[in-house]
């Protein structure tokens, strides 16, 4: 794949031409095709290849997002359609122009969260043109199939429905960068995979993916539902409750359910994929209905498994999670984690019945909590066994056999700190990708607080850069009224040096001792 000369904005991938635009100082293109359409009898397959075209095709719009229910939370821009013809990307880079350094430049490609059912990569929190701006580096980020049409398992209707469709689009457009990034002036041996959330959650299970060896060489994951994969067995049960949601009967002829699944449309899926998470969360509290799968294929067992046994992919690795995971949860009422001390116990209860050691475990964690269960305790608990415990279980495995750095985002505007929302779930993806204040109704800034958090934004964005580039995340030489960014250990199971971010940076050795020596340091599947 080559750059076409004379034109900056002109390149040549497998498919055929396309042509960009230049954009707030970078070149930028939307909406490329990296499979074909998931159509008719590719719906629930894996992804195939792209379809060639003709002439020179305009990338100037985002392609249209996966399938998913309206969601307040995590609302589609403005002009953005759904379609089950989601499977596009877009390529930010730096210009090409005398004076500008021509590359090749370092890759990060962006994969979104939305608890499994929600999101687009056109989302205007995920424009990742600070980044190349600041960092030289070329930025991916992608729409990858959601919900039942992307997560569910109906492998048991036979052999033309794949598992973990989702994760195959994924994998598929890193092989597209693999195959077309230099012609955007990136270097394919220098992929950084990172996501937020359901994103990290897919970032942190392809690492235990065979598939994925050689797509991708070092990965950040923020704040990862790391241990929420299922197993086959709780997969079935899940897909049966669904198929019984559509009105089809799990138990008919299996041909007859699978032609019907087929031609339902994608809409009806979606809406009873909301149903579905809704009514697992209410039963389950801390559970996801829709998530990855251990397919003994792809992902060949349980990540916890795998990242125990040293079996992961060892690139170098950033995990971390926020200090106020669940304040959002709690104050959108939201079934996703359990925010009271009755939804709690339920969940401890799950958890016992299907890890008996950990029966007699309750009494130890809840008093780490020494306010629980009042004031905002339930919902610090779930954040711990949701997030917090997970990824420290994971960085403790990870650095035997890799690079690991741990951070915890602090950080909270006075504003968001006046809500009780703080460094809520996902309050670190605006500094990431210096996005700070994006949309008119943004109460963050209300009651000031915007220069400081530009100064960290410039900050943490420079440590995931300097990642992307070097395999380091190394701190600014010099930050304006904070001196000399302190240097950010590796994560060890000894030391647990973790960067906090917050009025600035620090590193503290296992902030978070007392809970974490409660939970334990094995680790559980919260699946």
């Amino acid at each position: 794949m080559t750059h076409l000369p004379g034109d900056p904005l002109l390149v040549e991938t497998e498919s055929g031409a396309v042509r960009g635009t230049l954009r707030r100082g970078v070149r930028s293109w939307r909406g490329i095709p990296y499979a074909a359409p998931p159509l008719g009898p590719l719906r629930f397959r894996a992804p195939a290849p792209a379809e060639p075209w003709d002439g020179v095709r305009e990338a100037l719009d985002f392609g249209p997002a996966a399938v998913q229910h309206e969601n307040k939370a995590v609302a589609l821009p403005e002009g953005v359609t759904q379609s089950e013809d989601c499977l596009s990307l877009n390529v930010l880079a730096p210009p090409r122009e005398p004076g500008f350094d021509d590359g090749p430049f370092p890759v990060m490609v962006w994969i979104h969260g939305g608890a499994y059912v929600a999101g687009s990569s056109a989302q205007p929190l995920f424009d990742g043109t600070e980044l190349v701006a600041n960092g030289d580096v070329i930025v991916v980020s992608l729409n990858y199939r959601l919900g039942a049409l992307g997560f569910l398992d109906f492998s048991s209707l036979g052999d033309g429905f794949e598992t973990n469709v989702a994760l195959r689009d994924q994998l598929a457009a890193l092989a597209w960068v693999q195959r077309n990034i230099g012609a955007f002036g990136g270097d394919p041996g220098n992929v950084t995979l990172f996501g937020e959330s359901a994103g990290a959650g897919c970032v942190t299970t392809l690492l235990t993916s065979p598939a994925a060896d050689g797509l991708f060489h070092r990965a950040i994951a923020e704040s990862p539902p790391a241990t929420s994969v299922y197993d086959r067995e709780r997969a079935a049960r899940v897909s049966r409750r669904f198929l019984g949601l559509l009105g089809l009967d799990a138990d008919a002829d299996a041909s007859t359910t699978a032609a019907e699944l087929r031609t339902i449309e994608a809409d009806r899926l979606a809406r009873a994929t909301f149903d579905l998470v809704a009514a697992v969360a209410a039963e389950q509290p801390g559970t996801l209905a829709v998530a990855p799968v251990v397919d003994g294929e792809l992902v060949p067992e349980h990540p916890v498994d795998a990242y125990r046994a040293g079996r992961q992919l060892p690139v170098p690795l950033v995990i971390g999670t926020n200090h106020d995971e669940a304040s959002l949860f709690r104050l959108m009422k939201s079934p996703l984690m359990p925010i009271t001390a009755g939804s709690v116990h339920v969940m401890f209860e799950e958890l016992a019945a299907e890890h008996p050691e950990f029966a007699a475990a309750e009494n130890r964690i809840e008093a780490a909590y020494p306010r629980f269960p009042h004031h905002r305790t339930p919902a610090e608990l779930s954040r711990d066994a949701g997030f917090r415990m997970p990824s420290i279980w994971l960085a403790s495995a990870h650095s035997r056999v890799a690079p690991t750095w741990m951070y915890r985002f602090d950080h909270s505007t006075p504003a968001l700190t006046l809500l009780g929302i703080g460094a809520t779930h996902g309050a670190e993806i605006a500094y990431v990708f210096g996005t700070l204040g994006v949309g008119r109704r943004d109460p963050s800034f209300r009651l000031g607080g915007l220069a400081e958090a530009r100064r960290l934004s410039e900050a943490v964005q420079h440590r995931w850069l300097s990642f992307a580039a070097e395999g380091e995340p190394a701190g600014l030489s010099s930050l304006e009224s904070a001196g000399t960014a302190p240097e950010w250990p590796r994560y060890d199971e000894e030391r647990r040096a973790t960067m906090l971010f917050d009025h600035g940076e620090r590193v503290s050795d296992d902030p978070d001792a007392a809970i974490r020596e409660a939970w334990g340091d094995s680790t559980i599947s919260f699946d």
